[in-house]
């Protein structure tokens, strides 16, 4: 199994509280960007070995919608021709309402994306103008009507909370509003402020206020319940989908398998001995130029050994409802996870449920995850 990730890291402007890597990006730039991003395919086909064909692809960034049809109509036939797509390939687009139109969604489906992921954020307009986002609630809605009449039958709506003031029934109100259009798959991600962001400078000079940690557990425990009500399945920490409809090229980074990328500031896994993790520089002069001289822009980031495999193997699978997998474990290792962890599981018991085959964390002990992961690291 293997998949590839296609970092765009351009947006319309770039949002307060974001720390991925991405900047605004001119139309020339944009263009540069995209023939850099087939060179970086074309050099990957030759300098790789990873399994082939695709099984998923995700276009994240960034802004991925800011790219033209034929922008992901060519990087799309590049891969295809450098490697190969299965023909149920999971391909996901990540975009943001305000850069979408009817026809262009229309034009990235017939380009062969099947997976949409919109940046809703929010479902109120003074939050979206808080968080610095470009559109509306009207404008997210007409952008999801739009992407169900352009075909697209899997979608995935992004949803941040504990926000600034916002309490348990104004949240329930947004989830309400989400549930009334009925994704697939829904993201939940908890604002943080991260160092060098302008949240954080906000946060530090008194100007916004963090959510508490009890109103925090509060609103994740609503999250959960309403969503697990509604029919959907609470699969990782941030992440639910109605029955069959998970992420599957995200689940390929929680099981450690192959996962390729390409693009400025993107990260690779190899499943090559005990794994590999690669990464390219963020920095768009360092890409053209790698590129441009025909090598690969991607660094080698970590080298691990077993020891350090077991303990990623551990941390990723606990991020997921199913957990770790006792079987596959010691399959992989050839040793038994309780001789490896004997004092992890036994300081983190009270939020483990067990049985014969698996270890997963209960909901109160996703709520605790950084703290009781930290016994299996």
């Amino acid at each position: 199994m293997s998949s590839l990730y296609i970092h765009i890291p351009f947006c319309t402007s770039k949002c307060p509280y974001c720390d991925f890597y991405s900047q605004v990006g001119s139309q020339q730039q944009i263009n540069e960007y995209v023939e850099l991003l087939t060179l970086n395919i074309k050099i990957l086909e030759d300098k790789t070995s990873s399994p082939r064909p695709f099984e998923t692809i995700f276009f994240g960034g960034g802004t991925p919608s800011l790219l033209s049809i034929k922008q992901i109509e060519k990087i799309l036939n590049r891969v295809h021709r450098s490697f190969g797509i299965e023909t149920d390939a999971e391909i996901t687009l990540e975009a943001n309402p305000g850069t979408v139109n009817l026809e262009q969604l229309q034009g990235y489906r017939q380009a062969g994306i099947n997976r949409l992921s919109l940046g809703i954020q929010s479902l109120k307009d003074e939050n979206l103008q808080l968080l610095g986002r470009i559109h509306s609630v009207s404008q997210a809605g007409k952008s999801i009507d739009a992407a169900r009449s352009a075909g697209f039958d899997n979608l995935s709506l992004d949803l941040i909370f504990a926000l600034p003031n916002q309490d348990l029934p104004a949240l329930e109100e947004e989830i309400f509003a989400l549930l009334d259009f009925s994704p697939e798959h829904i993201s939940l991600y908890g604002l943080t402020f991260e160092e060098g962001t302008e949240f954080s400078t906000r946060l530090q000079s008194g100007e916004l206020s963090s959510c508490g940690e009890n109103l925090y557990a509060e609103q994740y425990r609503l999250l959960h319940e309403q969503l697990l009500a509604a029919g959907y399945e609470h699969y990782e920490i941030s992440n639910f989908a109605r029955p069959g409809r998970r992420c599957r090229h995200n689940q390929i980074y929680w099981q450690r398998k192959n996962c390729l990328a390409i693009g400025a500031g993107s990260h690779s896994f190899i499943e090559k001995e005990w794994g590999e993790r690669w990464h390219i520089p963020p920095n768009l002069k360092h890409y053209r130029e790698s590129l441009q001289y025909g090598k690969n822009p991607a660094e080698l980031l970590e080298t691990y050994n077993r020891q350090g495999a077991m303990k990623e193997f551990a941390y990723l699978a606990l991020r997921t409802s199913t957990g770790i997998d006792r079987h596959k474990f010691k399959q992989k290792f050839n040793l038994p996870l309780e001789q490896v962890f004997p004092t992890a599981l036994e300081k983190t018991s009270n939020f483990l449920r067990t049985n014969h085959d698996y270890y997963n964390f209960e909901l109160d002990g996703w709520l605790l995850y950084d703290h009781l992961i930290s016994h299996f690291l």
